[in-house]
């Protein structure tokens, strides 16, 4: 088995199937998983409920979140009974994550590149130079652009969004965890802003159309930066850490798996923007896929 992409997906399937006895390579193109990270990392009640995530690598709960209108006046408060959001260390999930896939039998190759496939061979160029392995099945867990949807003949996402955010660390400031959202065109055409502080990180983003942010989506990013609700007497250091990257808003795609391989996490659409659960899709997704597979390799 050949898995391309070792996110929070990639990791998954690896991971299920090197425990269920199958000879499992993992390449991801970074020489870090703490490195690049893309995701803010919102994990919701039924994937805390439902997947084994490690506690030290989850934010504080939070109840509360503020949905706001252009110009941030009377927001419309949504309080819960219960933890509905936590905000995850990326970093640690993934590095982590690598790990208990290594210690179930995953090989794992970081700065290795996936640069195609021909006849039933796939091509890979690593820190060594590039080299071909042969894989029963292929997993493209690539992202939203996905290069093994493209040399299956899969299908592609074609909507997507674009979004960057900023991450940092704050000192609780005596109010509750809270997720902060901003319903405004003129900052996230098509999408939302939002800020979430839960007394350890804050978290600010936007995310819209490519071509519709009036000064393009850096300067959108810098304005709503310098305004966010929820940070307010909170100390901004010199240096954050910058995400970005698309987002697939067309739904789960209706072809993502062929007789050579299947697609899972982004680079199936297997994201919920609308819910701020997109990491729940992508994990059940995973489980599916690894079933899918280990039926596959087992009858042939």
């Amino acid at each position: 088995m050949l898995v391309v992409g070792a996110g929070l997906a990639g990791l998954h399937v690896a991971t299920r199937l090197a425990r269920q006895g199958h000879d499992v390579l993992l390449v991801d193109r970074r020489t870090t998983l703490a490195g690049a990270i893309r995701t803010t990392g919102i994990f919701v009640r039924k994937t805390l409920d439902d997947f084994p995530l490690p506690e030290r690598h989850l934010g504080p709960p939070i109840r509360r979140m503020l949905l706001y209108p252009p110009g941030l006046r009377r927001p419309v408060a949504l309080v819960s009974d219960r933890d509905e959001f936590r905000v995850g260390d990326m970093a640690g999930l993934y590095e982590t994550s690598a790990a208990v896939a290594v210690e179930a039998g995953v090989r794992l190759a970081l700065g290795t590149r996936y640069a195609g496939r021909h006849d039933g061979t796939y091509h890979l160029i690593g820190r060594e130079g590039p080299f071909r392995v042969r894989a029963r099945y292929v997993v493209g867990a690539d992202g939203a652009r996905s290069s093994v949807a493209r040399d299956l003949g899969l299908d592609r996402n074609r909507h997507l969004l674009i979004g960057a955010e900023e991450v940092f660390p704050v000192a609780p400031n005596g109010e509750p965890p809270t997720f902060h959202c901003v319903l405004d065109p003129r900052v996230a055409p098509g999408y939302l802003a939002w800020a979430v502080n839960d007394g350890e990180h804050a978290h600010v983003g936007v995310a819209g159309y490519a071509d519709r942010f009036p000064d393009g989506l850096r300067r959108a990013m810098e304005r709503f930066s310098a305004h966010a609700p929820g940070l307010e007497g909170v100390s901004r250091p010199d240096t954050v850490e910058r995400r970005g990257g698309p987002i697939p808003v067309g739904g789960v795609l209706r072809r993502i798996g062929c007789a050579d391989g299947l697609l899972v996490g982004d680079a199936a659409g297997a994201v919920s923007p609308l819910t701020a659960g997109g990491l729940d899709p992508c994990l059940r997704l995973s489980d599916l896929a690894a079933q899918v597979l280990d039926d596959a390799l087992r009858t042939g």
